[in-house]
């Protein structure tokens, strides 16, 4: 069965990344996928956060803020309301785990990188993108370091991409946009390196509980689409 979008299951959305897109951050990718559109800035702060140098730990530091604009969606939210979103910090949270996962904190040196993921538009999926386009916003941010020799190796030892997937109109199907996760069945989130590993699954039955099987075959769906955006994000960053 056709999607409301008229893709196949196994489909995602068209994808686009764009850099430089904001001429003061020393990184900067706007995502697009489909529908949902995010603005992801690198900003670099040559100093530690305030509890590593507390504790005397060495190494900098990767952390993300992940916000939606007052009309990102359908309904209007005030700037006020967005700064108590239990949602939104969650999703910072999910976004900074991700990147540093692949990240060498000592070979950052007394660096903090932070990504900043503001959704332009949202239509499904936005932490992925947030984590897919924050990832090359990322690698930017690090290249500008070794070019202002802030830094002598790059930390990075992989890329890091998302893609959402789930059970639709009974149907696995891979990178739900809006209307589809309103009514999923499954809905799951997948987090993988440029290796084929994985980094975070959220995974949860929004109506009933869901099989082994499932959760196996979506694993599968999403490992072809992050291996899609690792490859676009190769070629934006080549």
């Amino acid at each position: 069965m056709l999607r409301p979008s008229l893709r196949k299951a196994n489909q995602m959305r068209p994808v686009s990344m764009e850099t430089g897109v904001n001429k003061w951050a020393e990184g900067s990718c706007l995502i697009k996928m489909g529908g949902t559109h995010v603005l992801c800035t690198a900003s670099v702060d040559f100093s530690q956060p305030t509890w590593k140098r507390i504790q005397n730990k060495t190494g900098g530091w990767v952390t993300a803020e992940y916000s939606m604009l007052p009309r990102a969606n359908g309904t209007r939210k005030s700037h006020e309301s967005m700064t108590k979103d239990n949602r939104a910090v969650e999703i910072s949270r999910l976004i900074g785990r991700a990147l540093r996962s692949v990240v060498d904190m000592e070979k950052l040196g007394r660096h903090t990188i932070t990504i900043d993921c503001d959704v332009i538009q949202g239509d499904g999926g936005t932490r992925c993108a947030s984590i897919t386009g924050g990832f090359v916003a990322l690698a930017l941010a690090v290249r500008w370091l070794l070019a202002q020799g802030r830094i002598n190796e790059n930390p990075i030892s992989d890329n890091v991409a998302a893609v959402s997937a789930g059970l639709w109109n009974n149907e696995l199907v891979l990178d739900l946009d809006y209307e589809e996760d309103c009514v999923a069945e499954l809905d799951s989130n997948f987090v993988m390196s440029g290796d084929g590993r994985f980094i975070e699954v959220q995974a949860t039955g929004e109506q009933h509980p869901f099989s082994a099987d499932q959760l196996t075959q979506l694993m599968q769906m999403a490992s072809d689409g992050c291996k899609k955006l690792i490859d676009l994000q190769n070629q934006i960053l080549d």
